[in-house]
Parts: C-alpha cells; structure tokens; sequence
C-alpha cells in the first residue's frame, strides 16, 4: 500500500449483515465514505455476540451463526468474530471480553493491514473495547457518540463508569450533533476533544419526489417500535386527525401492544405496519406522506429526520437531541412536546399550508455522505498526525 495512506479499523457492532440487513446501515454507509476519500482504506470489524454453548444453539441464532467470519459487503472487506454475550446478566463486562476475543484477530489483521487508527462507532461496548485494543497495540483510537449509547449506557450503573474512561483516554471524540456534545460534557468527556459530526444521507436517494399528494392525510413514522421512540402518542394523534392513515415503518417488543391499541381505539383500518423494511424502500415511503411523526424521548441526531426533510416531507418531533440542529424553520416542520395534543395540533397545521417541497428539503442539502466522510478523514488523520 502507498506511504502516506490512512489505514483504518472501523470497530463497529452496529453494522448490516445477512440476518439483520438495516442494523446500522448508517454506519456501513459512514465506512463506505471514508473509503470512498483519496489516500484513504477501510476494514470493518463488527463482531457477533452469542452466548455460551449451549445456548447459542437455540434456533433464535441460527441465522447470527451462519454468517460468515469475513466478506465482502458492499464493496468493504468486514470481518465478523464472535465474542460471548451473557443476556441480561454479566452486560458490564461485555467491552472486556469483547476486546479480549478480538485482540488476536487485529493483530492478524494488522500483518497484513498496518492499520493507523481504530475508529469505534458507537460508545457502548464499541468505545471501551477499543480503548483496551489500541492500548495492547500501541494505536490512537476515537469513538463516535449517537444518541442512545450515552442516553441509556451512559446512565447504567457498572456501565457509565467505562464510558467515561474510554471517553477520557480517547484520542479523539466525535457527536452527531451539538446537543449530544453538551450531554458528553455533563457526563464528564473533555469538551476540547469532542467535534460534531453530522450524519450523512444519500441526497440523490432521497429525493422529493415532483408528483403532488393528494386524497386523504398520510402519516408515517419510522424507527424501531420500542417505548423510547413514543408511537402510542403517534397512534392518539391519529385519533384527533380525522380520514388520516398512518403507517409504521420498523419493527420491534412494541408491535403487538401498539396494534392491540389500534383495535382498541378503532383505528385498526387507519393504520399499516409494515415491519422493518429494506433501507432502499426508504425513500418512496417518505415521500408519499404528507408529514413523518416521530414522538420520541431521547436521540442524537436521528437520520430519519434528515432523510424525510431530502424527501421533502415535514417532520413533528419532539425538542431533543439535535433536532433544533435541522429542524431550523417552520418549512421544515414542528418541535413539540410528547403529547397526542400537541403532535396533532402541529401536523393539522402543516397540512392547512403544506410547505413546498424544496423548501423543505433545504435544511438536508448539507448532509451528504461526500462531507460526512471528508470531515471523517480530517478528524482521524489529525489522530495519527
């Protein structure tokens, strides 16, 4: 390989696979970019977590089992170890173990692929795992904060404690947004260290599409159906917003609950689950609605957010995270607090005076994946000097 390259592990367990294709196709796409950057090459490890024979036998990680130790996905080579998992026990020593099935693989690796940095994607276990890999090899390491790694792990007794190590032994830090940075500080992470890094999006994917929307109000929401992202509320909205449909994109524990309250409040004819769906279906779902809804209580950046606004649909949400960050005008859409009045309120105001699509889609223009993953490689190659 040419002297002067930036070689990087990108450490990752959030990354797409054949059993779980969406899981963090955002990430894949952030690996892609930076690879894609002149004097730049890219490996991805993003290790499987199965728990102790014989438990990993059990058919619900039949598919986790099969997948393969190394591939080409997309165009990167990734790498897919295991390392064992305790399910909900044993959760604080997961980095620990983690770091200790990998270590042998990255020194592998690195014969091979003198890699100069490890660039760990999310902070729980990713961060403290990475912290003891690039010390056992001599190596500089940053770690990227999105939302719920410092939300949730950041608050959980025997956990927080080693974020805020690997936090402050870092070499550098990265936010997807600039509330995300103020709630690392208030953990106790070095402000100095910390640069935001917006998400990126495939700004030529997410278009908004020419053709008008018409006949009744069309809603949608998009994310995992867990009780952090708050669809009940979207489900009593749809109760105040008469002939709207609404419908889910995601699955998750909550499914079963939200349907039964959908029959329970006879909306069951107004409302699609739809499951999760392939990333690439993403963008004809944005933009046949008339407005996204997401009432969640806590997020980084939410890349939903900025792929409905390049849809040129509007988004309602909720006063969190970085949403103030593209959220920036009423064409873009409504902060709003977690309440079925308010949530309904603001999407029956949108569509009294729906905004015109490339207005909405202005607040998105800057988050493309040529700028995400530039500002990527001016972050790592200032770690490796």
């Amino acid at each position: 390989m040419a002297p002067g390259m930036l070689r990087v592990l990108t450490l990752a367990t959030l990354f797409p696979n054949g059993a779980r294709p969406t899981l963090g196709v955002f990430v894949e796409r952030q690996a892609a970019a930076l690879a894609a950057r002149p004097g730049v090459a890219v490996e991805v490890v993003a290790p499987i977590g199965l728990p102790p024979w014989p438990l990993a036998l059990h058919p619900h990680y039949a598919a986790l089992r099969a997948l393969p130790e190394r591939e080409d996905w997309h165009g990167l080579i990734v790498h897919r170890p295991r390392y064992r998992t305790w399910p909900k026990i044993g959760q604080a020593g997961t980095a620990r173990r983690m770091a200790d099935a990998l270590l042998p693989l990255l020194r592998e690796i690195r014969a091979r692929f003198p890699f100069d940095v490890i660039d760990a994607e999310f902070f729980w276990p990713d961060g403290p795992a990475a912290m003891r890999l690039a010390a056992a090899l001599g190596l500089p390491f940053s770690i990227k904060a999105r939302g719920s790694d410092i939300h949730f792990w950041g608050a959980r007794p025997g956990i927080a404690d080693q974020i805020v190590a690997a936090g402050r032994a870092a070499d550098g830090l990265l936010a997807v947004s600039g509330a995300l940075k103020a709630d690392m500080v208030a953990l106790g992470l070095p402000a100095e260290r910390i640069r935001v890094h917006h998400t990126g999006i495939d700004l030529d994917r997410f278009r908004a599409d020419a053709a008008a929307r018409d006949g009744p109000p069309r809603l949608v929401t998009v994310g995992n159906l867990v009780p952090r992202k708050g669809q009940e509320v979207a489900l009593g909205a749809l109760e105040r917003i008469p002939e709207a449909s609404l419908t889910f994109v995601g699955d998750g524990p909550d499914r079963n609950r939200l349907q039964g309250i959908a029959h329970e409040r006879g909306l069951a004819d107004r409302v699609r689950f739809l499951g999760s769906r392939p990333h690439e279906e993403l963008p004809a779902l944005l933009a046949a609605a008339d407005v996204m809804i997401l009432p969640t209580h806590s997020e980084g950046l939410a890349n939903v957010w900025v792929e409905s606004l390049a849809c040129g649909t509007p988004v309602v949400t909720c006063d969190v995270g970085g949403a103030r960050e593209i959220i920036d005008r009423p064409e873009a859409g409504r902060l709003v607090p977690r309440d079925a009045d308010a949530f309904a309120a603001a999407v029956l105001e949108i569509l009294a005076d729906p905004p015109g699509r490339a207005a909405v889609r202005k607040p998105a223009e800057k988050f493309g994946w040529e700028r995400n993953g530039a500002e990527l490689a001016a972050h790592l190659w200032s770690l490796v000097g």
